[in-house]
């Protein structure tokens, strides 16, 4: 297993007993990696060319020397340059930043052929404009006097070779988003079918590690994957649940951290997307944290549904993993959020007021509709019970009488059945 050591510029106020790498040290852990130790500074913004300051820097290296680790993580993303001087700086220790430590946890959970694809492509993007030549040999410039095509050895052949690479990976970037954009295709598709069937569509969104597929397993009796890591979905899965007649289709998707690094958005934006077609959106969230820290994971969610213009969707509150507090943090969660639903998805406290509250957000969207069907369409009365609740017919001597409850928009579907004037 590899040491890490781990390092911060921390500006805002640290409260006592509070961590302020502690996001870090579990994505370290979540990566397979070793803590070797940490050290952070306190200032109001990162060192342009080196992270550090300088009395804090020399500090580090002298650390460095100490503890031997494999690698160093930054919790702030690094510019090529800071990285390039904190590595030569370090006497040539591997320094990578948050985003890079992501990305690596990333590409270790991807399982299927457009999580992978979308994986590599984040990473290709990041590591795009940190390419470099062998050692400092692209960053010489020709000595005064030397002709312009260079100093033979020094500028040509190292630049030659950047030149491929950069070239090369152009060329897989192109590559990538081509084939992202078939598959999302193909995901349109199965997105199209999904609303054809007129079903209820509830996504569940929140930060890793919250419980969101072990929510899924138990509202869908479904088996998705629910190790204790960070960032443990990275596809999108769509199960369905019934409740009381109703069925519901639930996907389950990516978690969301703070500093979610843009690449990351911008390649798993086909993923992310399949939020924009739910109904409702299960923000899910961990009840088990401290008051501080549960209003930040909550804050860093909705700023990412902001940012794929998910924001004007309807959305709940679950404050999951209630089985992991005391009365009086309920008591005082119930105070604060007082439209949540509280639930513990391991011993199944909280889920059938989770699933009547998902079922009357629905049935608020309804109306009543009386129909009449002349003997012989049949086929349509069958649509009714796909898309409505609470179906009752009565036969006549002409027909069949429908009463049923349907969402405003596939009670338009039906307007030239309606028995009596249907006012939306």
């Amino acid at each position: 297993m590899e040491k890490a050591f781990l390092i911060g510029v921390i500006n805002a106020p640290v409260r006592e007993g509070e961590d302020p790498l502690a996001e870090l040290k579990e994505l370290l852990a979540t990566a397979g990696a070793e803590l070797a130790g940490e050290m952070i500074q306190r200032r109001e913004q990162p060192v342009p060319a080196t992270y550090f300051g300088k009395g804090k820097l020399a500090e580090l290296k002298e650390a460095v020397s100490r503890f031997k680790p494999d690698f160093i993580v930054t919790e702030d993303e690094l510019s090529p340059t800071q990285q390039r001087n904190l590595e030569d700086r370090l006497g040539g220790v591997r320094v990578i930043d948050r985003t890079a430590l992501i990305l690596d946890i990333f590409a270790q959970h991807a399982h299927t052929a457009e999580g992978k694809l979308q994986v590599e492509l984040a990473q290709l993007e990041f590591n795009f404009t940190r390419m470099r030549g062998k050692g400092t040999m692209l960053s010489r410039q020709a000595s005064p006097g030397v002709g312009a095509s260079g100093a033979v050895g020094i500028r040509g052949p190292g630049e030659t070779k950047l030149e491929v690479d950069q070239r090369v990976a152009r060329k897989r970037i192109s590559t990538l988003k081509r084939r992202l954009q078939e598959v999302s295709s193909s995901r349109e598709i199965m997105r199209r079918s999904r609303l054809a069937s007129r079903l209820p569509l509830v996504a569940l969104a929140g930060y890793t590690n919250t419980g969101k597929s072990t929510l899924m397993n138990a509202l869908t009796r479904s088996e998705v994957s629910v190790n204790d890591r960070l960032f443990e979905t990275l596809d999108p899965t769509t199960r369905a649940f019934e409740f009381e007649g109703q069925t519901f289709l639930l996907t389950d998707t990516v978690g969301f951290i703070r500093k979610l690094p843009h690449q990351l958005v911008e390649a798993f934006h086909s993923t992310l997307e399949e939020t924009l077609v739910a109904h409702l959106i299960l923000h899910v969230a961990d009840a088990s944290q401290e008051e501080d820290e549960l209003e930040a994971m909550i804050g860093a969610v909705e700023s990412v549904l902001g940012g794929i213009e998910a924001a004007s969707i309807e959305r709940l509150l679950v404050l999951n993993k209630a089985d992991l507090i005391d009365a009086d943090q309920e008591a005082f969660l119930r105070r604060i959020h007082p439209d949540a639903v509280l639930t513990s998805a391991l011993t199944g406290d909280g889920l059938d007021e989770l699933r009547r509250r998902v079922r009357d957000i629905f049935n608020a969207r309804m109306v009543d509709i009386r129909l009449f069907f002349p003997y012989g369409d049949g086929r349509v009365i069958g649509e009714i019970y796909r898309v409505g609740a609470d179906v009752d017919l009565e036969n006549s001597e002409t027909g069949v009488l429908v009463k049923a409850r349907m969402s405003r928009e596939d009670a338009q579907r039906f307007a030239r059945y309606q028995q009596s004037p249907y006012t939306p």
